[in-house]
């Protein structure tokens, strides 16, 4: 038969608890190992103090460069500074004298290169080398090549010049100038080696109303046309082109010299 079960008493001894000292060094190490929120937040803390403590200390270390100077060495260095102040402000006025000097230089240039292109364009249109256009008139002269002589066109032309004409062309072939040339031809005039037949064409560059006054002169140049039994007509114009020009031809005597003055 088997044995009859026996319930064995229950222990009464102590369970044993921990001390509390190897409590707190397991927390301790718990939170080494693994650190909490709170730890987090308190060390990022520090970290910005730290940082802003270094930055003011650093700020105060470089503003107080001369805290340890003594008065004579204060002084010296506030002369030194003041010196150079000075010097850079003399400095800044002669760069400014000299920006204004190089700005008066380059309009002086440009003014003078103004003048002198507007010299070249006039003593172009007066020796011929260039067009020209501008008020003036047109003078038709339809007369007998054999009644009408060289001289009475150049009597008439110097009266045109006279009143201020101040560039000319005839029959849309020479351009008259100072020293252009008329010669009696065969069948009419030669200008400058070239002859011409009437009628003659004159452009003339120059105040229309002086220059067809001018032309009305007692014993000028329509009287000359009528004696000669011939014909002036006169067109008034506010847009002339005197567009025949001729090759300038070099001195030959001539020789360009300064200007006494």
């Amino acid at each position: 038969m088997p044995e009859p079960m026996t319930e064995r008493p229950e222990s009464t001894e102590p369970t044993e608890s921990p001390e509390p000292s190897q409590t707190g060094m397991v927390r301790l190490r718990d939170a080494f190992v693994r650190p909490g929120r709170g730890q987090f937040v308190v060390a990022l803390l520090l970290a910005v103090l730290a940082f802003a403590a270094v930055t003011q200390v650093r700020s105060h270390t470089g503003n107080d460069s001369y805290s340890g100077m003594r008065q004579d060495d204060l002084v010296q260095a506030l002369n030194g500074l003041s010196a150079n102040t000075t010097r850079s402000e003399a400095e800044i006025a002669d760069l400014e004298a000299t920006r204004s000097e190089l700005r008066d230089s380059t309009r002086q240039r440009a003014a003078a290169l103004e003048q002198s292109q507007k010299e070249l364009a006039t003593l172009g249109i007066l020796a011929g080398t260039r067009a020209a256009t501008g008020p003036g008139i047109t003078i038709t002269v339809a007369v007998n090549a054999s009644r009408y002589r060289a001289n009475n066109l150049l009597d008439g032309i110097e009266e045109l010049r006279d009143a201020g004409a101040e560039a000319m062309q005839i029959n849309d072939e020479v351009r008259i100038i100072a020293q252009t040339s008329f010669q009696d031809g065969d069948n009419g005039i030669v200008v400058d080696g070239r002859e011409l037949t009437p009628p003659y064409t004159l452009k003339v560059i120059g105040d229309p109303d002086t220059l067809a006054t001018a032309l009305n002169i007692s014993g000028g140049f329509r009287d000359d046309v009528e004696l000669a039994q011939g014909k002036t007509d006169v067109v008034k114009s506010k847009a002339i082109s005197v567009d025949v020009t001729r090759v300038a031809t070099a001195p030959r005597y001539a020789e360009s010299t300064e200007p006494v003055g």
